[in-house]
């Protein structure tokens, strides 16, 4: 067995501006880089052990993963960019006020396609087919930390566990550096996962600062 912490970055300045965020980048603010900090030091009095790391491109997620090993005390960890884990594309819509943002996870499974940007079932389909390869590339009994966004990360979740389970743990709260916990059996990673228990992997736990 495999863990995967997959985490979403600090509080932005887009966050605060209430701004959509995609692909597009903004700064973490001061909270945002305490929240990193915050998570570090509860992984780290959880007595996780790294063995590997990732991040999207985008740099806010990049700063909040540096922190995060900082606050282990295993900066010197070297990290993988990845693109495959990146948000969701908002197209047109990047950096516009978030009150255009679709209403609900159904609504936005093709909402954003009229804009120029990604349909969710695809950016499910794109951070299981990374977060798959990522792990099929760790050694047995390896922990890694990943740092997504808020976006790719539930649309993953909802790919695991289906829509309703995703909803329930929204329903507890999405905010920044909510960290999902899951376990990841290569033995099934050949199977498609349907979230109903296919596939390799299995929400253990969700962390949230």
């Amino acid at each position: 067995m495999k863990t995967l912490y997959l985490t979403r970055h600090g509080e932005t300045m887009f966050n605060r501006q209430h701004r959509m965020q995609g692909w597009c980048d903004s700064p973490l603010t001061e909270l945002g880089r305490e929240q990193a900090r915050s998570l570090g030091r509860i992984l780290a009095e959880r007595g996780v052990h790294l063995d590997s790391a990732a991040c999207s491109t985008a740099e806010r997620a990049a700063d909040t993963l540096e922190l995060i090993l900082g606050e282990m005390g295993c900066e010197t960890l070297p990290y993988r960019r990845l693109k495959g884990i990146r948000e969701v594309f908002y197209g047109e819509l990047e950096a516009q006020q978030d009150f255009l943002a679709a209403h609900g996870a159904e609504h936005a499974r093709t909402y954003y396609v009229q804009f120029g940007g990604e349909a969710t079932d695809d950016v499910r389909d794109r951070m299981n087919a990374t977060l798959t390869q990522l792990m099929r590339d760790q050694p047995e009994g390896s922990h890694l930390l990943a740092v997504g966004h808020g976006g790719a990360n539930f649309n993953f979740l909802r790919g695991v566990v289906a829509m309703e389970g995703a909803a329930a743990v929204l329903r507890e709260g999405w905010t920044n550096l909510t960290t999902c916990v899951y376990e990841f059996d290569e033995t099934h990673a050949g199977e498609a996962v349907d979230g109903l228990g296919a596939g390799p992997w299995r929400l253990a736990d969700v962390i949230r600062i």
